[in-house]
């Protein structure tokens, strides 16, 4: 079988439509269909079956794509194995990142990536982390943030490197009734208005598992992604919000921890497992995390 095919088929399962798979891939879907055509003659089986106006795997498709994810890996390892013989990292590396660990991470990554040789072409992606696997079939690294009660695997076919670990602190305008306080505790803030993020990223998670531990539902009126927004809306009283700690803020707000609850995000970087040993790649985490480490070790207390 062809592996360039086998490629293809394996996007195509990631991607879910030939329209989709042939967009991504600069072709026409009538050249997807074909080469999928002729993978299916190789293979000897139905990979394809129709579904609606689509079509989708078999079952057979389903274990080919598994074995082809291992094929892919190995020439992936096979090629890692040749870079590393050479004595420095080189090229350019894909990088995405949610917006607030951009702005926190992507300066420093990108001159000390230029500095050995590495180009990063950045792209700041504000996704839930569930995207992340899809995000690599794009992406060499993506940079994702999560609650950090969230345990959830990403298997051997991915790579997760730590990077910082960050509080969130409530944000309030100035006149705020709870301002003047220390710490403010989860039961004061019940009957408050919340702004938070859409469902499934990082700052509702993270409500969501405070409303567990402490058994109060945070009353949500807005779901804004972009935290200036949340800013300007928190300074005009129409509700508080969570906002990570070293995120830098332009107006005039107070910030106060959450009392008797550890509330905070991990940063990660997600590779896929058969590149993160590519020199290029590997510097690239190696940047983040000194990045990112001087970014924690930079910020008071």
């Amino acid at each position: 079988m062809d592996v360039e095919r086998l490629r293809l088929l394996r996007d195509f399962a990631e991607r879910g439509t030939v329209q989709a798979t042939a967009q991504a891939l600069s072709l026409t879907p009538s050249a997807v269909s074909q080469q999928l055509k002729r993978l299916q003659r190789e293979a000897g089986v139905d990979l394809l079956e129709p579904n609606g106006r689509r079509v989708r795997l078999t079952e057979a498709g389903k274990v080919l794509v598994g074995r082809a994810d291992e094929i892919l890996a190995a020439i992936e390892r096979a090629h890692a194995d040749m870079d590393a013989f050479r004595t420095k990292p080189r090229g350019a590396v894909r990088v995405a990142m949610v917006p607030s660990a951009a702005a926190m991470l992507l300066p420093g990554l990108i001159a000390d990536a230029s500095a050995v040789g590495v180009d990063i072409i950045a792209r700041d992606i504000d996704h839930p982390v569930t995207r992340s696997p899809e995000l690599l079939v794009d992406h060499d690294v993506v940079v994702i943030d999560r609650d950090e009660r969230d345990t959830t695997a990403w298997g051997a076919s991915y790579k997760a490197t730590f990077l910082l670990r960050e509080p969130l602190d409530l944000l309030l305008r100035p006149d705020h009734h709870l301002a003047g306080n220390e710490s403010i505790a989860l039961h004061e803030l019940a009957h408050c208005p919340w702004i938070s993020v859409e469902i499934g990223r990082m700052v509702d998670d993270v409500l969501r598992s405070l409303a567990v531990i402490s058994g109060v539902q945070p009353r949500i009126i807005q779901r804004i992604n972009d935290f200036r927004v949340v800013e300007e809306l928190v300074l005009s009283g129409v509700g508080i919000a969570l906002l990570p700690r070293y995120a830098p803020t332009v107006r005039e707000l107070i910030r106060k921890p959450v009392e008797g609850v550890n509330v905070a995000r991990h940063v990660e970087a997600i590779t896929r497992a058969s590149t993160a040993k590519r020199p290029a790649i590997a510097a690239v985490i190696d940047i983040l995390t000194c990045v990112a480490k001087q970014a924690a070790m930079a910020q008071p207390g």
